[in-house]
């Protein structure tokens, strides 16, 4: 009789078999994975055990590329340098004629996420990002719709300028950085991805400890798992899969309680008709 690890991999790759023939065609070539700054545990150890977990799954080599922004690894999709990434859904909706979903996290039961606005617990007045005038914010990345579209859209329905509106504003590059430039005085007030906060609240309290959440958003899409739409359809639907089956394997179960998620799902693009509205907003203020 097979060992539990050996008989685990048999049944996922029995379960993926469907779909790996035309992966199989270039076995040997890495499945590219791009990655920004948003994992919260042991990167290195993190990525490793998600790495085993997907080559075991698809029967194929799986790099992880990790990119510094959101804007670098749209890039990389574009040009083909990466095959698929964990994006963010503002990025998803503006490429989306070249993007395709694989999979999108489940987290508190819902592949939905909140935006949050923060500041330091010596501010007790502060309940949105209207009342800032005059003082430092930090954003987290251009692209990310939590980190900064969320903020500019909620200034925009203020009728008030973002551009103009703080008296300096700048952005981290990670959702944990904004935190860290509240807590540190460096900005008054910061706008992140709220799954990052409920986690670092969970996984390092000590993280958020000085900084409060003042507001929250409505809920919107999670961000997504996407590929590129010329990586293939058989391909794709083969990475889907292996999402799909973390929560059914010892492994992916562990990786899944590491990100504080409990699953990965397949979506469909409505799932972010919020983020299209807000882009829209963003888009007429320009006008």
């Amino acid at each position: 009789m097979l060992p539990n690890r050996n008989r685990r991999r048999v049944v996922a790759g029995g379960l993926l078999a469907p779909w790996l023939s035309a992966a199989a065609a270039v076995k040997g070539v890495p499945i590219r994975f791009g990655t920004t700054p948003v994992f919260l545990d042991d990167q290195i150890s993190l990525l490793a055990s998600w790495q085993t977990y997907l080559e075991d799954a698809l029967q194929q080599p799986v790099r992880f590329v990790q990119r510094g922004s959101y804007r670098e690894i749209v890039d990389g999709l574009l040009d083909n340098s990466i095959d698929l990434a964990w994006l963010c859904g503002y990025p998803y909706v503006l490429f989306e004629k070249r993007l395709e979903l694989v999979a999108v996290p489940l987290y508190q039961s819902a592949p939905l996420y909140r935006s949050y606005l923060i500041v330091s617990r010596r501010d007790t007045t502060t309940t949105h990002v209207s009342q800032l005038s005059a003082q430092v914010f930090a954003y987290s990345d251009p692209l990310s719709n939590s980190g900064h579209l969320v903020p500019r859209v909620e200034l925009i329905r203020a009728d008030i300028a973002p551009e103009t509106f703080f008296r300096r504003a700048f952005f981290t590059y990670s959702h944990r950085k904004v935190v860290e430039a509240v807590r540190a005085g460096v900005a008054n007030a910061g706008s992140v991805d709220g799954y990052v906060w409920d986690t670092l609240e969970l996984q390092q309290p000590r993280a958020t400890e000085g900084v409060r959440i003042a507001w929250r958003s409505p809920q919107y899409g999670f961000p997504p798992i996407v590929g590129r739409s010329s990586f293939g359809s058989s391909p794709l639907r083969a990475l889907t899969a292996a999402f799909e089956q973390m929560q059914t394997q010892d492994l992916g179960r562990q990786i899944l309680t590491r990100l504080n998620v409990s699953g990965f799902v397949a979506a469909k693009s409505e799932l972010f008709d919020g983020v299209r509205q807000l882009v829209r907003i963003a888009d007429r203020s320009r006008v």
